[in-house]
């Protein structure tokens, strides 16, 4: 995992191989994995003899996909001039195969021919495909003999909808690739200053000291959307906010945050670690599930000045369905006793961010009566704009007296590094090439995050907790705000 760490290394060349995507045609894979593996391409970090097959039950051609790839390319990344000869030089590792591969009778041949002469080169499965479809999937490809020794599988989230369907999936998996072969995806462990959370962490003297319940009051983690369910309405009516988003994403970067110092960058010791994060969750039941959690659903609103439609209205007839939560969460281990963690995720919200923040605690004595002076917090932003902050108070410069200024250390990723660099899905993709684990979720992680998650469901429906509206375009139900209000506390809304 240690190369991930240089902004350098994201350009060396991989290894070749052979990619085969399922659900080519999909969202996932117009929208983010083609025209991750076209960026990798065109910076040379991918060989001419590297194959990308894409997979899916669509009748067309190669010449089709093609075309569908790149007017999709083209939509969701209007800012960047692609010819048609550059595309062209790109769609020679194009292939196509119309195939339905959960199907047991299914005929395997296109897929066969497309990979014929492959030598040794590194082959890798990415199942684009809801996750109850990949342990036949699996199946699939081992009957058809296509799970040559070495090859490795990419699992999208969410693994399951629960522990127990979490376990169907590994185990059906596992039953055709070996736990060193299968990589469980969380693109947010992709992104640059998620990564960077362990250098910050652990290779600066400054903060791992004070990284702790002696200096740390409390901590906040925010994913915000300003998109509804829309299309997705019947999925995530079945999904919601706790297991759609808090069960991966947001376990994930609390676990970055609390996880004590590996011995080295190495992936399962990195992995051992986090772990350890999520089995010191302190589990939330119906004693204390009201005063824990808050459940929201969003009602009509306005983004950006434009009217939007409630959940219940985009799906169609009504539903308790949350697309908001926020969690008063524990670790109850030596470093971080005391500390509490305020996980809040939701959709149709004010604005589209995901940030951590680090609030520290109040000094001792106050040299200034004048106000009180507000706390130095680290802002972690991973989207938009992502960057690292250190919220200060500093003298206000010029005669008067002592006036007194918040103001950030600011270090910039578009500012600081003017080169582009990969984003998540890129990132990610080369990781698996050259089979680096320590960006990607073990089975016992996974499965570790659902009996947490599973305990709060349980607990919702033993309390019958309410679904509280919202309307689009706010911060959420107001009884998120009076979760920490009670403790003194209060989300941090940008500075």
């Amino acid at each position: 995992m240690g190369g991930h760490f240089s902004a350098r290394s994201a350009l060396v060349p991989v290894p070749e191989f052979d990619i085969i995507v399922f659900g080519a045609t999909g969202d996932l894979a117009l929208r983010k994995l083609i025209p991750s593996l076209f960026h990798r391409w065109r910076d040379g970090q991918i060989s001419k003899t590297s194959r990308i097959v894409g997979v899916s039950r669509a009748e067309m051609d190669c010449v089709g996909f093609s075309k569908l790839a790149l007017g999709s390319f083209r939509e969701f990344h209007p800012s960047e001039r692609v010819d048609e000869a550059e595309w062209g030089a790109f769609t020679n590792n194009l292939r196509y195969c119309g195939l339905d591969a959960a199907h047991a009778e299914a005929d395997w041949s296109y897929v066969r021919n497309a990979l014929k002469g492959a030598g040794d080169k590194q082959r890798i499965f990415y199942l684009a495909l809801p996750p109850a479809l990949y342990g036949a999937v699996s199946a699939n490809i081992a009957a058809a003999g296509l799970n040559q020794a070495g090859a490795r599988i990419v699992l999208e989230k969410p693994i399951g909808a629960g522990l127990q369907s979490a376990r169907d999936i590994n185990a059906a998996v596992g039953a055709v690739f070996n736990e060193d072969e299968i990589y469980r995806i969380d693109h947010y462990l992709g992104k640059e200053t998620v990564q960077n959370l362990i250098v910050l962490r652990f290779m600066n003297s400054l903060f791992e000291p004070v990284w702790n319940a002696n200096a740390i009051d409390h901590v906040e983690i925010t994913v915000a959307e300003t998109i509804g369910a829309g299309g997705r309405a019947s999925y995530y009516d079945a999904a919601g906010a706790l297991r759609d988003m808090v069960q991966n994403h947001l376990l994930q970067l609390l676990c970055l945050v609390a996880m004590e110092p590996p011995l080295d960058l190495d992936s399962d010791t990195l992995r051992d670690e986090k772990i350890k994060v999520l089995r010191a969750l302190r589990p939330i039941s119906r004693v204390n599930v009201r005063s824990s959690t808050v459940r929201g659903q969003y009602g009509k609103g306005a983004i950006d000045g434009e009217v939007a439609a409630g959940y219940c209205e985009e799906l169609g007839g009504p539903s308790d369905t949350e697309t908001f939560v926020a969690i008063r969460a524990n670790v109850d281990n030596w470093r971080w006793k005391g500390v509490p963690f305020y996980l809040r995720t939701g959709k149709r919200m004010a604005s589209r961010y995901s940030e951590i923040i680090i609030q520290f605690k109040d000094i001792a004595h106050a040299l200034v009566d004048d106000e009180p002076l507000p706390p130095t917090r680290m802002v972690i932003r991973l989207q938009p704009d992502e960057g690292v902050k250190l919220l200060l108070v500093t003298k206000d410069p010029g005669p008067g007296g002592m006036r007194l200024r918040y103001v950030p250390l600011n270090l910039s990723y578009a500012e600081q590094f003017e080169a582009r660099y990969p984003d998540a899905y890129e990132r990610l993709l080369m990781a698996v090439v050259r089979g680096d684990l320590g960006l990607f979720m073990r089975r016992d992680e996974v499965e570790a995050a659902w009996r947490w998650v599973d305990g709060i469901r349980d607990a919702w429906a033993q309390d019958d907790t309410p679904v509280y509206n919202y309307a689009a375009g706010t911060e959420g139900p107001a009884q998120a705000a009076m979760m920490l209000d009670r403790e003194g506390r209060e989300w941090f809304n940008g500075a």
